[in-house]
């Protein structure tokens, strides 16, 4: 799949660690998908959509030289993409869903509840960041399910202090949703995912991973036996249940596991699906 040159159309900063590129596209797009976003000169990497329709929009987390560099674009710049890519969020049946976000993975969980709404979902939903300067999306949210988010810092600048893996065990009993998605960092998603298998909640999570092709060449996404660019990069809680890798180890550049250093929560990380050294 040969990569595309669109133009920025706009570059909203969001926090101090996050901007949102929109672009003047309108792809055919689920929630949930990404697109292999390539910066001459500089590196392809892959992004989330935190907006499909009518406008294209991707959130990114500055986290190296290549999130740093799209971060610093202008409106009338180019940059090249490739796709949609990978499965998206599926949109189960039921009435009562939950949402939980860590850090930029909020961003594409953000068109995944205009399209539960839009088919008659009741939306609740946890947000979680590091601090509440880094809160993410909260007031859009808020503006399509008609509910504002439960919110958990990991300072307790904001709501509850703590992960928001924590918060989401609690949502869990007290809305008993009929359907859970997640998004952000493997270990807060691992916990969450575990918490849905003890309460026979189905589940899906979008995982990140090392990513370079996008298309299932490579193999450097793997988690298991699953290839997170072709078979995801949302996986429902079956496909992930006896997952040995799912929320204990990634790989790196070379392709060598590498353990997941701290225990469970839910900070800013986010949603990139290609870590930056």
């Amino acid at each position: 799949m040969r990569s595309r040159p669109v133009s920025i159309t706009e570059m909203r900063s969001e926090t101090p660690t996050q901007c949102t590129i929109v672009l003047d596209w309108e792809p055919e797009a689920q929630p949930g998908q990404f697109v292999m976003v390539w910066l001459p000169g500089v590196d392809e990497v892959p992004m989330g959509f935190s907006s499909i329709g009518p406008s294209a929009a991707i959130t990114i987390q500055r986290m190296g030289d290549a999130t740093e560099a799209l971060c610093a674009l202008d409106p009338g710049d180019r940059v090249g993409v490739r796709g949609p890519l990978g499965k998206g969020f599926e949109l189960l049946e039921g009435k009562r869903c939950l949402l939980v976000g860590g850090g930029n993975g909020v961003a594409p969980l953000v068109p995944l509840a205009e399209a539960l709404v839009a088919k008659g979902c009741r939306v609740y939903s946890a947000v979680g960041a590091r601090t509440r300067e880094e809160l993410l999306f909260i007031d859009r949210l808020a503006g399509i399910a008609g509910l504002a988010p439960e919110v958990a810092t990991d300072d307790g600048s904001q709501g509850h202090h703590g992960f928001v893996s924590n918060l989401a065990l609690r949502l869990m009993d007290e809305f008993r949703p009929d359907v859970v998605y997640t998004c952000g960092p493997e270990l807060m998603m691992r916990k969450v995912a575990d918490a849905c298998w003890e309460r026979s909640i189905p589940c899906q999570a979008s995982l990140e991973r090392y990513m370079k092709c996008g298309i299932g060449l490579c193999d450097a996404c793997a988690c298991g036996r699953y290839l997170v660019c072709r078979d995801g990069p949302v996986l429902s809680g079956e496909h992930l249940r006896g997952v040995p890798d799912f929320g204990s180890f990634k790989r790196g550049p070379s392709g060598v596991k590498v353990p997941f250093a701290a225990p469970g929560g839910g900070g800013s990380i986010g949603i990139r699906l290609r870590s930056e050294d």
